[in-house]
């Protein structure tokens, strides 16, 4: 809708929208693609986009094809982040530890409460170790389907002391001893996911002396009798 202007000339409607209504109507947008074509109108809209960035609480990457440059361009912007996924649920997902590198300087990542890594594969412990080394705050990290080893075990032990649950499924190179790390060091612990993971039983009572409510999945029963959560392999 236009409306007239002096001198004969025309003005969209959602133009007269002050910059602060308009960032608060882009941060409605889910569709990324959508976020790039609204900051290519104009000046002011890629201002609004960058401003509805900064708001956003949640950032999902969850099912697009993303990189390693677009992920950090966003995250970058997005000052007040608490909630990071970059779930790698769509194939061709190109995240390298030069991702989480540059991610890693971004300002919301010491505020971030919970992170995904879930499923890329690409990432080491190299990149798991910087970002993870700055995300101090996190409660929640779910790195299940990766590659990493007892190293960013022992880095989420050191930088993370409010870590509540961590997601562990499927990762081979984790062995008992960094598992007992983490559990001694993270003692606000509630839940860990090792399913997939080739642990003695040892460990697993071990990691229940240190912390006895712990729940270690999946399910299983100890001798005891009791019902816990451990993994079968």
């Amino acid at each position: 809708m236009l409306v007239d202007m002096e001198g004969g000339e025309y003005e969209a409607v959602i133009d007269r929208l002050p910059l602060d209504l308009l960032a608060h109507i882009f941060t409605i947008l889910t569709c990324f693609k959508d976020m790039a074509r609204a900051s290519r109108v104009c000046r002011k809209w890629r201002q609004g986009v960058k401003e509805s960035l900064a708001r956003r609480r949640i950032l999902s990457f969850s099912g697009w094809k993303m990189d390693d440059e677009s992920t950090t361009r966003l995250v970058l912007l997005a000052y007040g982040l608490k909630d990071l996924d970059i779930s790698r649920s769509r194939w061709g997902c190109m995240l390298t530890d030069y991702g989480l590198y540059q991610m890693s300087n971004a300002k919301c990542i010491g505020n971030l409460s919970s992170v995904s890594l879930w499923g890329v594969a690409a990432i080491t412990d190299k990149g798991v170790v910087q970002l993870i080394s700055r995300a101090t705050s996190l409660q929640h990290l779910n790195i299940g389907g990766t590659f990493i080893t007892d190293s960013s075990l022992i880095a989420i032990a050191e930088s993370c002391p409010h870590l509540k649950s961590i997601v562990l499924w499927g990762c081979r190179h984790v062995t008992e001893d960094g598992l007992l790390v983490l559990v001694n060091k993270c003692r606000k612990l509630e839940s860990i996911n090792v399913w997939g993971i080739k642990i003695p039983l040892d460990c697993f009572i071990g990691m229940l002396t240190i912390s006895p409510a712990l729940q270690i999945q999946p399910k299983g029963i100890l001798g005891d009798g009791r019902s816990h959560l451990w993994a079968i392999y």
